[in-house]
């Protein structure tokens, strides 16, 4: 289905400050229908002729709908939007003419012009229509609240009409809650309440208000009622925006343990101030569901702060030991087990800064490059580099990922290059002719050792490589049967935790390649959820 400024775009000539008005009525207009216990459908002109199209429509969640089909995208002219051409022409709210029938459903039109106000608050010209269709089929004396609910909308929809409905929307707001629905309050002139739907009355109530609310001082009743005052003092400032013609933001009032949100809306039919329409809704366990999950959030972050403390002091005890080993090769043991130590701590840090159990993998990704070139045990200087993005990953996936990368870098700084006794003792003897022998391998001297770590997302699937351009593998390495501990915490990683492959081969230029593969998704019998 097409979008309302695709269709508007494909068929008319209006304007994108036009169509962004009308964005601004489809956000906004379920409180219309609600109110009117119609549907409302937004009609645009399409030629000189009379012709219609109908670019967006909402139903009501008061009243049944007039309408079992979608209508969006209809094109219709001739006597059938009769109602629409006058609405359009003479900009005023059509109400005349006989109920029509749909199938078996009578309705009633109307139409209400849609005005655009200029640049310096003057009504501008007809841009759009809004249809009003009622289904008739349940009609009956309207109740008390019903008639507050047409009265209403009977003044929105002049709004429309006048340019001055919906208001402009505050950041941040969106347009879900509160609802006709979740209770109303209707405001004379001086902010003195008309009427209160049963629902809007409960709310109230909730805070500790038992009696009527008619004939109440709304303003005044939020600073009585608010426990902080500096939020009733808000919430009554909105109230009095509100009757200024104002369009406040929405407001919070917290009172005996429940919480109540407020939304004004000024009433000014053909531009006179007659009151205000106040939306409320109970939000008390809303908000008590959000307090618990904050609380849950802060204790896990609470908690990865904690575990990273602890591998750092592990890490810690295992680098005093390591300087107290006179035996070599248990200082490079145990100096390898505290960078092991480190990379995992660093996933467990960036956690404590995450508002969930997933982390931004590419900074871990730089600083464990970074810190592999600063420890490694060697003399060469090698550049690291990283092309493409690993993006967010699950903790899960972070903590073992991060452990195969370390090594896989040590590894890559460690052995991939010679050091420089190692580089005179491996370079050939020049011929007698000063000529380098046929078969040995031309080095650039200007090409700097170097590791590139690559990343990138293929059909729920993460591939890694880790490419050195050093001396490459040498001829008798086994990757299944090798003895040294980091490949074998690689192997288990990647094949146990990640349920992934990986592969250690010679490089297409020279030099080694590691190649993961890693799956993003895993299977619920694994008792896992989806990354």
């Amino acid at each position: 289905m097409s979008t309302l400024r695709d269709l508007a775009e494909e068929h008319t000539h209006l304007r994108p400050a036009d169509i962004d008005h009308l964005h601004r009525i489809a956000g906004d207009w379920q409180l219309l229908s609600d109110l009117s216990f119609a549907d409302l459908l937004l009609w645009v002109p399409v030629d000189a002729e009379g012709t219609f199209l109908c670019v967006a429509q909402v139903r009501p969640t008061t009243a049944p709908t007039a309408y079992q089909d979608d209508q969006v995208g209809r094109i219709v002219g001739g006597s059938e939007v009769a109602h629409l051409g006058v609405a359009y022409s003479q900009g005023r709210i059509w109400r005349e003419g006989d109920p029509v029938w749909y199938g078996d459903v009578p309705a009633r039109h109307e139409a209400i012009p849609v005005r655009l106000r200029t640049a310096e608050g003057e009504a501008g010209e007809v841009i759009a229509v809004v249809g009003r269709d009622t289904n008739l089929s349940t009609a009956r004396t309207p109740s008390q609240l019903e008639l507050n609910y047409l009265t209403t909308a009977d003044d929105l929809a002049q709004m429309i009409a006048d340019g001055t409905f919906p208001p402009p929307r505050h950041p941040g707001e969106t347009t879900s809650a509160p609802r006709v629905g979740d209770g109303l309050v209707r405001l004379d002139a001086g902010g003195k309440v008309t009427y209160a739907s049963p629902n809007a009355q409960s709310a109230y109530r909730r805070l500790g208000y038992a009696s009527h609310l008619v004939g109440e001082d709304l303003a005044a009743l939020h600073r009585r009622l608010a426990g902080d005052p500096l939020d009733g003092t808000e919430a009554a400032n909105g109230i009095l925006a509100a009757l200024r013609g104002e369009a406040p933001p929405r407001r919070e009032i917290d009172a005996r343990g429940a919480t109540m949100l407020t939304r004004a809306l000024p009433l000014m039919p053909a531009g006179v101030p007659i009151g205000a329409l106040v939306l409320v809704r109970d939000i008390t366990e809303v908000r008590r569901r959000d307090r618990a999950l904050i609380t849950k959030d802060a204790t896990i972050r609470e908690i990865h702060h904690r575990v990273k403390n602890n591998l750092q002091t592990v890490a810690a005890l295992l680098r005093l030991q390591a300087r107290r080993v006179a035996m070599p090769e248990a200082r490079v043991a145990l100096e390898e087990s505290v960078r092991r130590v480190a990379s995992i701590a660093l996933v467990h840090e960036t956690l404590s800064m995450s508002s969930d159990e997933a982390v931004e993998f590419d900074g871990i990704v730089d600083r464990v490059a970074s810190a592999a070139t600063e420890v490694a045990a060697t003399e060469v200087s090698v550049g690291m580099r990283r092309r493409g993005s690993f993006g967010v990953l699950p903790a899960e996936i972070a903590t073992s990922l991060v452990m195969v990368l370390n090594e896989l870098l040590l590894n890559a700084v460690e052995h991939g290059f010679p050091s420089a006794d190692e580089a005179e003792e491996e370079a050939p003897a020049p011929a007698a002719s000063g000529m380098v022998p046929v078969g040995a391998a031309e080095v650039d001297p200007s090409q700097r050792p170097e590791v590139v770590v690559s990343a990138h997302r293929f059909r729920k699937m993460l591939h890694v490589s880790v490419t050195d351009n050093g001396r490459g593998l040498p001829p008798e390495f086994d990757a299944e049967r090798g003895s040294r501990l980091g490949l074998q915490i690689v192997r288990a990683l990647v094949t146990g935790e990640l349920r992934g492959t990986i592969e250690l081969r010679a490089g297409a230029n020279g030099g080694t390649e590691a190649m993961l593969v890693v799956p993003l998704a895993r299977n619920a019998q694994d008792g896992r959820s989806q990354a």
